[in-house]
C-alpha cells in the first residue's frame, strides 16, 4: 500500500528484489533435484534444460549420449547457465542410473509410456532424480526398465507430446512443488 492508502500497481520486481525471493524460496525447498538425459541429442534441447535446470537447483545433471555442457550450441541456449549445474557424462544408461542411485537418488522417468501414470500422482518426495530421453524415441528400453517409477505430463489437447526442454521444464516444477505444498 502506499501512504495514502491506495494498493500499489502491479511492477516488475528488479535484480536484488528477485535475488531475494528466489532465496527466500531455496529455504522453503527441501529434497534434491537430479536429471539424467537418456539420449538427448539436440544441442538446443540440452541447453534449454540447462537453464531450466540451473532455476529449480537441480543438483547433478547425468548425461548419456547428449551433447556437453560446453559445446557451443548448447551454451547458445543456456545463456551461461552451466557454470550452475554439475555434470558428469556416462557412457551407458546403466552407469547413470548407478552413479544417481549412490548419490541417493529415486529415478524417475518422464515417458509416455505403459505403466506410466500423471506425474502429480508420483510421490516426488526426497531425492529425485527425473529422467527424459531422445526427442523422437523418448527414454531406452534399458532405461525404462532401470526407473523406479514411470510418469507423464498430462495433456488435453490434439498434440500427443511435448519438446523434451518443455517436458522436463514441467516436470522439475512438479517436483519443487510438491516439496513447496507438502
Amino acid at each position: 500500500m502506499s501512504a495514502d492508502g491506495d494498493a500499489e500497481a502491479p511492477r516488475n520486481l528488479g535484480g536484488t528484489e528477485l535475488k531475494r525471493l528466489h532465496r527466500d524460496r531455496r529455504r522453503t525447498t527441501e529434497g534434491r533435484l537430479g536429471l539424467l538425459l537418456d539420449g538427448v541429442s539436440n544441442p538446443f534441447n540440452v541447453g534449454a534444460i540447462l537453464r531450466t535446470a540451473a532455476a529449480f537447483s537441480v543438483d547433478h545433471l547425468w548425461l548419456v549420449g547428449a551433447p556437453s555442457p560446453s559445446d557451443a550450441k548448447v551454451q547458445k541456449t543456456a545463456l551461461g547457465s552451466q557454470r550452475f549445474v554439475t555434470w558428469t557424462d556416462h557412457e551407458g544408461p546403466e552407469q547413470a542410473v548407478a552413479a544417481a542411485r549412490a548419490d541417493g537418488y529415486r529415478v524417475v522417468g518422464v515417458e509416455l509410456a505403459s505403466g506410466a501414470v500423471p506425474l502429480h500422482e508420483l510421490d516426488l518426495s526426497g531425492d529425485v532424480c527425473l529422467v527424459v530421453g531422445h526427442e523422437d524415441r523418448g527414454l531406452s528400453k534399458v532405461m525404462l526398465a532401470a526407473c523406479d517409477a514411470i510418469g507423464y505430463v498430462p495433456q488435453l489437447g490434439r498434440i500427443g507430446s511435448l519438446n523434451v526442454g518443455t517436458a522436463t521444464a514441467i516436470a522439475c516444477y512438479e517436483v519443487r512443488r510438491t516439496a513447496w505444498t507438502s
